[in-house]
């Protein structure tokens, strides 16, 4: 059985996730010791805990160590057995880090999956609903996979109550076509838009005057409001930048007491950021192709340096898959990643 360092890398809950997505699609069992040791509450969270409940549910695992506050588990996977499957974190807990453990087997299935995950689906520290709909999962689909994403309504924190559903169509273990991403092209379109719910909708308004100015762009072409209703309050404000050969969204979570210019602000300095960089793929999209690439026909991407969640990912690709992904810088900040396809 592989054993899994968690408090390696980026020490938080990407390495038990990656783990359990990389066991589900290899059949391979592990065990992980020091589970988010680099966090400041160490051991299984709720949102945790309902990423391993939902991969053994869909591949009748064998397991242990899977209650609150756990620091070891193990995990035996069977089969991932294709059909309609609901999973409710119970708290504001992220829905789209349950499905980045769940995805990349099921890309890979024999047969239909339809997931509705009950939860956060705009979390801080954690893929927003938008980013997974407009950039990951297109980007997927170029690749050969056949997902869909919707939203019944959005999950702030702290009150959660969010709902997605997912359906895909597995592939039957045939491989996604290998990914050639080292040209952004062309930028065709650019927008600013705020989600908002049980706010002021000038708040909204705010962000997006902010965001606009700080990036030189007009804000009445480009801003647009999104009420939502929800079973709490909460806000986002998005960066849109459709490019020819990729689209990226740079998102920031509003938050009690923070004004609502500095969160429109942290938004557009990421966007800025990857516009002055050059590359077309931006540091969460990196760290988030490599377990897919690698299990279907790898490929290679530009991306700015590398942070610890990609070196994470990195290290677990070569523990379980053998691996070896390579990185090079190419000048100017920008960085090329090379990923070999799984021989398995």
């Amino acid at each position: 059985m592989l054993t899994i360092d968690g408090s390696h890398g980026e020490g938080g809950g990407q390495i038990l996730r990656s783990s359990l997505a990389l066991a589900l699609a290899t059949g391979t069992p592990f065990r992980v010791v020091g589970i988010r040791a680099g966090r400041a509450k160490p051991g299984l969270l709720r949102q945790h805990l309902t990423a391993v409940g939902a991969a053994a549910a869909i591949s009748n695992a064998e397991v242990t160590g899977a209650t609150l506050g756990s620091r070891e588990l193990t995990f035996v996977p069977g089969p991932v057995v294709p059909g309609a499957y609901t999973f409710a974190i119970g708290s504001a807990g992220s829905t789209l880090l349950v499905v980045q453990a769940l995805l990349p087997a099921l890309l890979r299935g024999d047969g239909s999956f339809a997931l509705t995950i009950e939860g956060g689906t705009h979390n801080p520290s954690a893929p927003s609903f938008d980013y997974f709909a407009r950039v990951l999962a297109p980007v997927l689909r170029r690749l050969g996979a056949s997902l869909e994403a919707t939203i019944d309504c959005p999950g702030f924190y702290p009150a959660g109550g969010g709902r997605i559903h997912l359906t895909i169509e597995g592939s039957g273990g045939r491989r996604l076509q290998p990914l050639d991403l080292c040209e952004r092209g062309a930028v065709h379109s650019r927008r600013v838009f705020a989600l908002i719910s049980s706010l002021p909708r000038q708040i909204a308004e705010r962000e997006i005057a902010a965001a606009a100015e700080r990036l030189g762009w007009d804000a009445a072409a480009c801003g647009v409001v999104e009420s939502a209703r929800s079973p709490g309050p909460g806000n986002t404000v998005s960066v849109e930048i459709q490019a020819e050969h990729v689209t990226e969204l740079f998102v920031a979570i509003g938050d009690k007491g923070v004004p609502a210019e500095r969160v429109a602000l942290a938004a557009a300095d990421q966007a800025a950021a990857w516009l002055a960089a050059g590359v077309p793929v931006g540091e969460h999209l990196a760290d988030q192709l490599l377990v897919p690439l690698a299990l279907g026909g790898g490929g290679r991407f530009r991306t700015v340096a590398p942070s610890l969640h990609t070196t994470t990912q990195v290290d677990l690709l070569h523990q379980f898959l053998g691996v070896e992904v390579g990185a090079r810088e190419v000048g100017d900040g920008a960085w090329q990643l090379e990923v070999p396809a799984w021989g398995g």
